[in-house]
């Protein structure tokens, strides 16, 4: 791996939230100016064809990425801010279950995503 590879992981491995590819450039380039877009664009590609990184589509016209969790996960996304929550519940993936056992089918995997917006006159809490 690279050196510029090596700084781009770091990027994503020390991402709170989900980048794009423009985020994921611009905190590379604060750590070598060197880094092209063009080489976050490639490195972001290789990583997500190894399974190091997965990519969302939250709707907002742009992919965002973060490492391959080990933990499943779904996420919620702010429509005002595009902040995205993870969060996991057990009644929910309970469900899931349920239904698919009901429609004659295993369950093998799934992908949640809720979108939403803070309630008027509250104030969303901070998550990651």
């Amino acid at each position: 791996m690279t050196e510029q590879r090596r700084v781009i992981a770091r990027v994503l491995s020390d991402s709170a939230d989900h980048p794009d590819v423009e985020q994921v450039y611009r905190r590379a380039a604060e750590l070598d100016p060197h880094i092209s877009i063009a080489t976050v664009y490639r490195t972001v590609r290789l990583f997500e064809e190894a399974n190091i990184i997965a990519r969302h589509d939250f709707g907002d016209g742009r992919s965002r990425y973060e490492e391959m969790p080990s933990d499943h996960h779904d996420h919620l996304i702010d429509l005002q801010s595009g902040r995205v929550i993870e969060f996991h519940n057990d009644q929910i993936e309970k469900l899931q279950e349920l239904i698919a056992d009901q429609l004659g089918f295993e369950l093998v995997g799934h992908r949640l995503e809720l979108y939403a917006v803070p309630r008027r006159g509250k104030i969303a809490p901070e998550q990651g």
